[in-house]
């Protein structure tokens, strides 16, 4: 596998020449950019000069770059794979309720092989906002065959919330979800996931749900009890409820602990709207963060990504991080991202981006799931 990294960005040329000479069906191009019009001209520029390559990115709440992070900005990773076969599929996501339909669509265009190859993984990026990231994980998997890893992530719009977009043909496209299929037996896949938040308040029931929209916890209006919690904070949603995320335990114990973070509110109703699905009769409780805690849950994911690689091996190293977990780093943010890359091997390439959602296994198991507030690790190498 050969690896190459650049960054660019609107009024400024490329850190490093295009390595146009890595172009080919079997190379991924990943390019993470900046929420707004920043980015449009350096996709087209990326498009044209892999032609023949899957080019996948989307818009970001900051974009990951080796041991840094930045805004305004187009942070690119080009994977040239040698004994691999890439398959890309897209679908059109309107709403919550079309994204189950969205994955079983992505699933059967990537179909279970290609060129005689049994599909491995699957790389999954969404628009983040009109998206159920639990909805479309879990229609894709169920469709694909048993033992695919799926990772990935919700595009993001930094702490806005007012449009996401995903590359497409050299432009930004809303309301769509992509998927990059890795197919042989000689593709490494790697992938870890944590979170570090502790808890904070009461634990309630979720009494009313619907979907992805809350509405009662312990038969009380959700958004109401959440303000009480927020105090002057409250004025700031839904940008501020990114500081205190959820908790939710399906059967009241830590072994099935998901963290879900808000993306919309309604006044009128008194609901919030989460990236994920909120189980009726689950158990809720705010969490809250110590930054320590954060920066090493970022070790904790990479050291599960890297425990099952070739050892030594430079591989391309793909982190997914909350949007929410950088506010709350602030200046210390790139201490989470120097972490991750301290765990690769050296002369990896390291790339990624700040998300409304990450996506990847949790607790030991192959099964995925959507995660808020959570650092994702997926390391790629060839054996």
């Amino acid at each position: 596998m050969l690896l190459a990294s650049v960054t660019g960005g609107i009024g400024r040329s490329w850190s490093a020449p295009l390595p146009v000479e890595l172009d080919g069906p079997d190379t991924l191009v990943l390019a993470f950019g900046a929420p707004g019009d920043e980015s449009v001209m350096p996709l087209a520029a990326l498009d044209d000069a892999f032609p023949r390559s899957v080019v996948v990115g989307c818009s970001t709440a900051g974009e990951i770059a080796g041991d840094q992070v930045s805004d305004g900005t187009l942070s690119v990773a080009i994977a040239r794979f040698e004994h691999t076969h890439l398959r890309h599929a897209e679908a059109t996501v309107r709403d919550a309720e079309t994204s189950r339909t969205a994955g079983q669509i992505l699933a059967e265009k990537l179909a279970p092989d290609c060129a005689g190859e049994p599909l491995r993984a699957v790389f999954l990026l969404a628009d983040g906002l009109s998206v159920n990231g639990t909805l479309l994980t879990s229609g894709l998997a169920a469709a694909l065959p048993d033992g695919v890893v799926i990772t990935g992530g919700l595009a993001a719009d930094g702490s806005r919330f007012r449009r996401t977009w995903l590359a497409q043909a050299g432009r930004q496209q809303p309301n769509i979800v992509s998927a990059v299929g890795f197919y042989g037996d000689r593709i490494r896949v790697g992938h870890g996931c944590s979170a570090g938040w502790s808890d904070f308040g009461p634990e309630r029931r979720i009494t009313r749900a619907e979907g992805n929209v809350l509405y009662e916890l312990d038969g009380q209006p959700a958004l109401a009890l959440y303000k009480t919690y927020l105090g002057d904070l409250a004025s700031g949603l839904p940008g501020t409820a990114l500081l205190f995320p959820l908790a939710l335990r399906r059967d009241g114990s830590q072994a099935n602990h998901l963290i879900r973070t808000v993306v919309g509110v309604d006044d009128d109703a008194q609901s919030m709207t989460f990236a994920g699905d909120i189980p009726l009769g689950a158990s809720a409780r705010l969490m809250r963060a110590n930054t320590d805690r954060l920066i090493d849950s970022a070790g904790t994911a990479a050291g599960e990504a890297m425990a099952s690689m070739p050892g030594g091996s430079p591989m391309l190293v793909i982190s997914v991080s909350c949007v929410g977990r950088r506010l709350v780093l602030g200046e210390r943010t790139d201490e989470e991202v120097e972490t991750v890359l301290g765990h690769a091997p050296e002369h990896s390439v390291h790339v990624g981006f700040y998300s409304y959602g990450e996506i990847a296994p949790s607790g030991g198991c192959r099964f995925s799931d959507l995660h808020n507030q959570t650092m994702t690790v997926t390391a790629l190498a060839e054996a």
